[in-house]
């Protein structure tokens, strides 16, 4: 999933990003805006991951939906 396509969806993936990341804020997802660099960002803040894993995790989460 892009980018574009994933600021498109954002609204609807927020719950989920929520349910699956449940450390971050509701204001955090909102401030990631469908960003993916912000969502893998805020990731590695609050998860403690590497930037690698991160993107994995992002990647895995898209795919699945």
């Amino acid at each position: 999933m892009n980018n574009d396509i994933l600021k498109g969806k954002w609204k609807e993936l927020s719950g989920s990003v929520k349910a699956k990341w449940g450390d971050l804020t509701d204001d955090e997802i909102t401030q990631a805006e469908g960003d993916r660099e912000k969502l893998e960002g805020l990731i590695q803040q609050k998860y403690g991951k590497s930037k690698e894993e991160a993107k994995k995790e992002v990647d895995s989460f898209l795919d699945s939906q």
